[in-house]
């Protein structure tokens, strides 16, 4: 299939995905804002600038799951764990945090499935890499984000500052995140991305074919 023709279909699956579910999971998306309200009060949506391509940025929505801090910067490692709070551990575990980013699908500004959207500094840092990986758009999920995410955790869980863990995720992350990305981006279609949709939901599904 043709790669222009292919990315088109897979944007308009992502339209049409996001508005059914925004539509048949309303009420979760309802009583999660209230648990937030109710647990930890305003605001609700945690805001962050991220990058859909290397020069055009746009809004990322979540739930708040941690403290507010106006000096907060670069990715989360322990230095900021005592932040989250009881609901944001029980957000971040069952992945209801990211549910407002249906919003940002209906925008245009990610898919379901891609890289995952990157902080301003990092695209700047790693212009090269960001300038390949950013050529499909950021999603909710994607290979790095699934292959990679226990060995991410595992790396950043040994760093103790949050300087160390900003060289830990630069110098051993980023590189191999985005080895994954663009070999996922080489054989993406509609069905791969269901499949890796499914196995985000459902941790038993794997994406490889099963042998008989």
């Amino acid at each position: 299939m043709d790669v222009n023709l292919n990315r088109k279909l897979l944007y308009l699956l992502d339209f049409l995905y996001a508005v059914g579910l925004t539509i048949l999971i309303s009420p979760l998306i309802v009583y999660v804002a209230y648990v937030v309200w109710r647990n930890d009060g305003w605001p609700i949506i945690y805001k962050s600038e991220r990058m859909r391509s290397p020069d055009r940025a746009f809004m990322l929505w979540k739930f708040r799951t941690m403290k507010r801090d106006p000096s907060d910067s670069g990715v989360t490692g322990p230095s900021k764990s005592a932040r989250i709070t009881p609901t944001g551990v029980w957000l971040r575990r069952k992945r209801l945090d990211e549910l407002p980013q249906l919003w940002n699908i209906l925008r245009g500004d990610m898919s379901f499935v891609g890289p995952r959207a990157p902080l301003r500094r990092y695209v700047e840092k790693f212009p090269e890499i960001y300038a390949e990986v950013l050529k499909e758009r950021p999603g909710v999920t994607g290979m790095a984000s699934m292959a990679f995410h226990r060995t991410e955790e595992r790396l950043l869980s040994k760093t103790k500052t949050a300087e160390e863990t900003e060289t830990v995720y630069c110098q051993r992350c980023i590189p191999r995140k985005a080895r994954l990305d663009l070999l996922y981006a080489k054989r993406r279609n509609p069905c791969t991305d269901q499949r890796l949709m499914w196995a985000t939901v459902f941790k038993n599904v794997t994406m490889h074919r099963r042998r008989r």
